[in-house]
């Protein structure tokens, strides 16, 4: 994918947020999105336990989780008071937004972002750039290697800012060390 900046969240409203999100002010961190409709199978067996799961991996300063509730079917089921239910039962704590209503049936950030359904996962690298989109379930490896990936991307940038000098080697058979 190429690695075009990010279309902005357009959402109704927010959960488990103190303020309104959007990506801008995320800029320096790796987002994780994961667009659901709660009820979709594949959304609670998959994509919001993943969610959570990366959450819990990593440090909320680097890699930051939201989730996005797109509905395009069964609007009347899944009103924000529904969704606040679920979220609590479910265990939710990450931000969870709301995406807003399109003209047609498809809600804004989904058609923003053409996602073909949910769940879909969407990684933004530190710079607000849209670098990987699953959709269906991402495989736990490749994704854990693209979250992987981003984080030393940024490691490398700043480490080429300021490069290390060397000192000398010393070498035995258990390997070489720097003195």
């Amino acid at each position: 994918m190429n690695a075009l900046p990010a279309p902005e969240l357009e959402v109704s409203q927010w959960f488990n947020a103190p303020q309104d999100l959007n990506l801008d002010d995320l800029r320096g961190r790796i987002v994780v999105i994961e667009a659901f409709q709660m009820l979709c199978p594949g959304c609670v067996s998959h994509g919001l336990p993943q969610a959570k799961s990366i959450q819990q991996a990593f440090s909320g300063d680097e890699v930051t989780v939201i989730g996005l509730h797109t509905v395009f079917e069964h609007h009347a089921a899944m009103t924000p008071v529904s969704l606040e239910a679920f979220l609590h039962e479910y265990r939710i704590t990450f931000p969870v937004g709301v995406d807003m209503a399109g003209p047609d049936a498809l809600p804004k950030t989904m058609a923003a972002y053409e996602m073909q359904g949910t769940p879909t996962l969407i990684l933004i690298d530190r710079q607000g750039r849209r670098r990987a989109q699953y959709f269906g379930q991402a495989p736990d490896l490749r994704l854990g290697y693209d979250i992987g990936l981003l984080l030393s991307e940024s490691r490398i940038e700043k480490n080429s800012e300021s490069p290390v000098v060397k000192e000398e080697t010393s070498c035995d058979e258990a390997g070489c060390r720097l003195e």
